[in-house]
């Protein structure tokens, strides 16, 4: 590659955002032979002259993350073979160091796999500016019929992990895992056999999917390592969590011991194609697991749109999740009852939201996108009538659409309209779902599901079908509207025929992102107050969304909801799976604790909470503390667990803030009695709430198994509550 066109290149890289720029700590161009060391006051890189990753140092601690590995892997197919690797380890490289931009440059001028050398070029650059590390990269395709689908870079191979450092995903807003290696290693054994492996083990988690941030983290309790995916274009982008053995292959999962971090992007480029990507950081940091929120937050500031929720959604408590008619035909419950006995089952636990599913003829999960009036029940008008009887109560009610299903029995189906917006595959075939609800016979469930093709979100018919169904619920006088799985990138995307290799759409997050910016402006045009929520927790798709149904458990034991709370204070988000009267107190608290509202979905959305005593009582109890104190516990600010301490470990607490005051809600999960104190520097105590076996005296708590304390401090020096 000639001088010029390295330029070019890096050039057009710095310019994408990937350049430290302004570094004025020292640069050690070759402090051992054929080393290329970037360093500042807060971390350290070299390059070997093999393009090898020798060092990633955390300055202050003098820690080295990095394993000596190969920084990229690529993968490309051609006409024999659907996919062929390309490892860094096997290829030459040529490194230098660009002063002019006080880079690292690592580049390729050819590739070999399988013994054949191949027209492709890797370009790399690495560049250190406030202890972030940032890696950029530019690949060229040259190589007659074929395509690189897939490059994954930076990678951080046999990761050097402190002892007692664990991994952060944002996996459904925030897990956390105590062993990494064995995490990754010991994978559900299900799918290994359509897998290689013997070769790794791989944690499967893509952004924005089953990640609602682009970011993961191994951390200790002073510093970690943080992995973030700076890109504004939100295309699909998987963090590469792999595990793999010391030989050539494992047979157990004891034998997968050398861990490997990094991101996998997806450039689909043919002969005579270039791709980019200036996004990877990586940061060897200093501090708690907040300091990955700082910045993840940092960068997301510079994209980040949210609008304040309308004040009845700041202060609503959660929803009742309940299904009209079922999939199968029966009705659960009708209109009437909504301003009747829901609003009293609602009421007797300080609910006064229903998210409504089933309300349309054909009944729930069917029909889709028809949502046929049910005539039986005087249609929209009966409809529109039940709604206002229960808003005029107090209550507030959110109307449920599909955002992305096509029933392949509906009439818009049987048209052929969605012919022009549905995904199709490498083959042109639709992809499709099926969900099979069943009744109390077996038939439906396992021979007689429904099935969907999925709406490409890109394409204006679509868009303008789902205004459609806002305008909908606003003419029925809803407070809110509801599209379901609008909040997550699709796991089958459309696929694009036209070139010489079909391509997968890797921008469905962002379609989604936009459709959903276009219905808030929309409705709120016609009414501010009017709410929009949607299904998934993401964070590209949330900022556009007054609440967000979370899809999965917020209560597991990796469960870890406070980065994302942390880090998006302002999304309104909930629990899921509180089905029955299973570990209630525990899940309820955890709920309150971690500052989400509760979606009450007893026995999958067909019964009511008062067919559930134990979370009826319980729920009641914490739905009253809320009501005392809403300012703090619904709309205040999450601030995890900053600005005070706890002295005892098994006691969990999280504090909220809001003006002067600050309420501190602690829990305990474990057997027996247990005390602890809490120490709040600037504040003085002013009164608390308890639920279960729990008392507060003061700073002083004491537990039982799953009690509850909220405790209210003010600032020093301001009037109290009493």
């Amino acid at each position: 590659m000639n001088d010029m066109k390295k330029i070019v290149l890096l050039t057009a890289l710095l310019a994408a955002g990937c350049a430290g720029g302004g570094h004025v700590h020292d640069v050690d161009c070759g402090c051992g032979e054929g080393e290329l060391t970037l360093s500042d006051s807060l971390a350290i890189v070299t390059v070997e002259e093999d393009g090898t990753l020798s060092a990633l140092v955390n300055a202050v601690t003098g820690h080295n993350y990095a394993g000596g590995e190969g920084l990229w892997r690529l993968y490309y197919n051609d006409a024999e073979q659907k996919e062929i690797e390309v490892d860094a380890d096997d290829q030459f490289a040529v490194t230098e160091y660009i002063p002019e931009s006080d880079a690292i440059l690592v580049h390729y001028d050819s590739l070999t796999a399988l013994g054949r050398k191949l027209d492709m070029k890797v370009l790399l650059t690495i560049t250190l500016k406030d202890g972030q590390v940032r890696f950029a990269s530019w690949l060229e395709n040259n190589e007659p019929g074929t395509i690189i689908r897939e490059f994954q870079y930076p990678l951080v191979g046999n990761l050097q992990l402190p002892e007692g450092y664990r991994l952060l995903t944002t996996h459904t807003g925030g897990q956390v895992f105590d062993d990494p290696v064995r995490k990754i290693a010991d994978m559900p054994r299900g799918p290994l056999y359509m897998t290689p492996a013997s070769k790794f083990r791989q944690y499967d988690l893509q952004y924005p999917r089953h990640a609602a941030s682009n970011c993961f983290a191994f951390f200790g309790e002073k510093d970690g390592l943080y992995f973030g995916s700076h890109d504004p274009s939100f295309q699909q982008t998987w963090h590469g969590l792999r595990a793999y053995p010391e030989g050539d292959q494992g047979a157990r999962w004891e034998d997968f011991n050398r861990l490997e971090g990094g991101f996998y992007r997806y450039p689909n480029i043919t002969e005579g194609q270039t791709w980019g990507n200036a996004c990877s950081v990586i940061v060897p940091y200093n501090g708690s697991w907040r300091e990955t929120a700082h910045i993840y937050r940092a960068w997301a500031d510079t994209w980040w749109e949210k609008t304040p929720p309308p004040e009845w959604v700041r202060r609503m408590t959660g929803w009742q999740r309940l299904i009209f008619k079922h999939q199968y035909g029966e009705y659960l419950r009708r209109y009437e009852d909504l301003p009747g006995h829901i609003f009293e089952v609602g009421e007797s636990v300080g609910c006064y939201a229903v998210l409504a599913f089933g309300w349309w003829a054909e009944g729930m999960d069917n029909g889709y996108p028809d949502y046929s009036p049910d005539m039986s029940q005087g249609g929209d008008g009966g409809w529109a009538r039940a709604v206002a009887d229960y808003r005029a109560k107090g209550g507030r009610l959110i109307q449920y659409f599909n955002g992305r299903l096509i029933d392949v029995e509906s009439e818009f189906y049987r048209s052929g309209a969605a012919d022009a917006v549905t995904n199709k595959d490498n083959h042109g075939i639709e992809f499709t779902e099926h969900y099979k609800f069943t009744g109390e016979g077996t038939t439906l469930g396992y021979y007689d599901s429904r099935t969907f093709a999925i709406a490409d979100m890109s394409k204006r018919p679509w868009r303008d079908m789902l205004l459609d169904m806002a305008d909908r619920a606003l003419a029925c006088g809803a407070d809110a509207v509801f599209y379901d799985q609008l909040g997550v990138a699709e796991e089958f995307p459309n696929w694009d025929r036209t070139g010489s290799s079909p391509v997968q759409d890797i921008f469905t997050g962002r379609y989604k992102a936009e459709a959903l910016k276009e219905i808030r402006d929309h409705v709120k045009a016609s009414d501010p107050a009017f709410a929009l929520g949607t299904e998934w927790l993401s964070d590209c798709t949330s900022q556009y969304c007054d609440f967000v149904h979370i899809v999965e458990f917020t209560a597991l034991p990796e469960s870890f909801p406070d980065w994302f709370r942390y880090t998006f204070p302002e999304v309104i988000w909930s629990d899921r799976c509180v089905r029955d009267d299973n570990d209630v107190p525990r899940r309820v608290n955890n709920t309150l604790l971690k500052g989400l509202v509760n979606d009450i979905e007893v026995f999958r959305c067909r019964g009511m909470i008062n067919e559930t005593p134990v979370y009826q009582a319980h729920l009641a109890k914490v739905n009253a503390v809320r009501s005392e104190f809403p300012e703090l516990l619904l709309e205040g600010r999450f601030l995890a667990d900053e600005g005070f301490t706890c002295s005892n470990p098994a006691v969990t607490a999280r504090a909220f803030a809001a003006g002067d005051s600050l309420a501190i809600v602690s829990t305990y999960t474990g057997k027996g009695t247990v005390y602890a104190s809490l120490r709040v520097p600037g504040y003085r105590f002013v009164t608390a709430r308890t639920i279960g076996p729990a008392r507060v005296r003061r700073g002083s708590l004491r537990f039982g198994e799953n009690g509850l304390a909220v405790s209210v401090y003010k600032k020093e020096g301001r009037s109290g509550r009493p």
